[in-house]
């Protein structure tokens, strides 16, 4: 509740000052408006937000032929309400470090266009962009190391050999709250037959206020049984800056990505893929 109110103060004071063609100075808010532990928890997220809601956009766009409403956009950054969202776009719409990639309408403020090429051509935005459209499906898996919230590491070196799930995800998020119990039937179906599932929370990363207590709670809610590690800048940066939650990749015996998916995934289709890939086992040599 105190991180709530503290990020909604936030939100109004940018509201209030925000200036057309002015940048959004952080380090300034953080030495002189917000000096409270909870306020600069709070900016500290909106401001990871603020960089990623350009891809996040783009890729939405690109994925499902539309772009994402303010509602969508509230619940894949974990905000309060699609007017904290409106906020967030009207601060990229006053940056000029971020190119006028959005049509909106002037009524509901909804975005009725994405420019992905502008967003493609940008060089703050463009080489992750670029990253993310291109396809996992056909290379390697990056190699990852994450700490497991139950103790202990994940290492992806371990996963070689078998057929491995990495889903990426946060607490909160409703597309990921509705794929974790798909996920957790699927495992319970195929583990004994070389799947491997690896739950990263991306919750720190995103600068988000659960905390530990709050992870543990829900792994006992939904009975997960795989383990569940803390996502890192260094593994996101590695698999092309995630921008959209849920992200999944199913990953091969020879560690290679055969399947890349964003967003929520029905179990069927998650089932079809992963009994394809159990059923294809390397030759003896």
């Amino acid at each position: 509740m105190a991180q709530s109110d503290a990020e909604t103060r936030v939100l109004n004071y940018i509201r209030e000052h925000l200036q057309p063609g002015q940048p959004l100075l952080v380090t300034e808010l953080y030495s002189k408006v917000f000096t409270q532990p909870d306020e600069r928890k709070a900016l500290d997220k909106l401001y990871k937000a603020f960089f990623r809601i350009p891809l996040f956009v783009a890729q939405y766009q690109e994925k499902f032929g539309r772009p994402p409403s303010r509602k969508v956009i509230s619940e894949q950054f974990d905000l309060k309400t699609p007017e904290a969202a409106e906020v967030l776009l009207r601060v990229m719409e006053s940056d000029p470090r971020v190119p006028p990639f959005l049509t909106r309408d002037p009524a509901s403020g909804e975005i009725t266009r994405v420019d992905t090429e502008l967003i493609k051509s940008n060089e703050h935005f463009g080489q992750a962009l670029a990253q993310q459209l291109a396809g996992w499906e056909g290379r390697p898996a990056p190699e990852f190391k994450l700490l497991r919230l139950e103790g202990g590491e994940i290492d992806s070196g371990a996963l070689r050999g078998g057929v491995a799930l990495l889903y990426v995800w946060f607490t909160g998020c409703p597309p990921c709250m509705k794929e974790t119990p798909e996920l957790v039937k699927l495992y319970r179906e195929f583990s004994g037959h070389g799947l491997g599932i690896v739950s990263a929370n991306a919750d720190r990363l995103l600068g988000l206020a659960y905390d530990d207590a709050v992870r543990h709670r829900y792994i006992a809610e939904q009975k997960i049984p795989f383990p569940v590690g803390q996502w890192t800048k260094e593994a996101d940066q590695a698999f092309g800056s995630i921008s959209i939650f849920p992200t999944l990749f199913l990953i091969d015996r020879k560690g290679i990505i055969i399947q890349h998916w964003i967003g929520f995934v029905g179990r069927e289709e998650l089932r079809r893929a992963v009994e394809k890939a159990l059923e294809n086992r390397p030759s003896a040599s």
